[in-house]
């Protein structure tokens, strides 16, 4: 299960292509990451805290994957998967829905007076001329760290549309060092693309509180250490859009979420 998102109050936790040639850009919101001067939360009690765990679904007949042809760049061909490489947009096995990006809407006051994050960076890494996680999530004032771990050149394009963010367009070299931006606007599903790689895509969410959560291949989530009170939970998906639900968190329960998407 992939879990981004866990936190008790007080504590920050850890939240949660060949030749590609960047254009230039203002950085804005994505600059390297600073520390950020906040006020200190109010302590919660284990006993005023809860759980959401969850599930999301589809329903009917999901749209068969889309076979990536990398053969315009012969290192690609190298370092990828051959005739497994399939397009990750409709990541349905079994019923379950992967790839979904969990997170808080709305919730009682103590849930969004959390200070900004600080952890490490989530890590978004190219591998096999693919981004690798396709999905993730941060709290706002987190920190991506993009790497490259292909013999090939690559490219960083976000396409933020929030107000106040900026998109990044940066170059990487073979297997060349790593570069860490920092994310200070509330968005999902930022698109993340390769200027010179067109299937290279993956998607960045960031969270205005602590609280988030990708679904792994098993459709699940969880989120812990939310305050007690009642939430607007969503759950947003590259292709099929946003749901939102009510869900009533008590202190030392567990609320069940499940989320069912199905083919537009």
């Amino acid at each position: 299960m992939k879990q981004h998102g866990i936190f008790v109050a007080a504590v920050v936790v850890a939240l949660g292509v060949a030749g590609c040639k960047a254009k230039p850009t203002d950085e804005g919101s994505a600059k390297q990451p600073t520390m950020a001067q906040v006020p200190a939360a109010t302590p919660l009690s284990a006993g005023e805290i809860g759980s959401i765990d969850g599930t999301v679904k589809f329903t009917g007949k999901a749209p068969a994957p889309v076979k990536i042809d990398m053969t315009m760049d012969p290192a690609c061909g190298m370092s990828a998967g051959g005739d497994n490489n399939m397009s990750e947009q409709y990541a349905v096995h079994n019923g379950d829905l992967a790839n979904v990006f969990i997170y808080v809407k709305s919730g009682p006051p103590a849930a969004f007076s959390m200070p900004a994050g600080s952890g490490p960076a989530v890590v978004m890494d190219q591998k096999g001329c693919r981004y690798t996680p396709h999905v993730i999530g941060l709290m706002k004032g987190g920190s991506v760290e993009f790497r490259n771990s292909d013999i090939t050149m690559h490219n960083i394009h976000t396409m933020p549309t929030a107000p106040g963010s900026a998109s990044i367009d940066i170059s990487q070299s073979p297997k060349g060092e790593s570069q860490t931006k920092q994310f200070n606007q509330v968005e999902t599903m930022i698109p993340v693309r390769c200027n010179n790689h067109p299937w290279m895509n993956a998607f960045i969410n960031v969270s205005e509180t602590p609280f988030y959560a990708v679904t792994d291949a098993d459709g699940k989530f969880s989120l812990k250490g939310l305050p007690a009170g009642e939430y607007t939970l969503a759950a947003v998906h590259e292709k099929l859009g946003e749901q939102t639900m009510k869900v009533t968190v008590k202190a030392l329960g567990t609320a069940d979420a499940k989320f069912t998407f199905a083919a537009k």
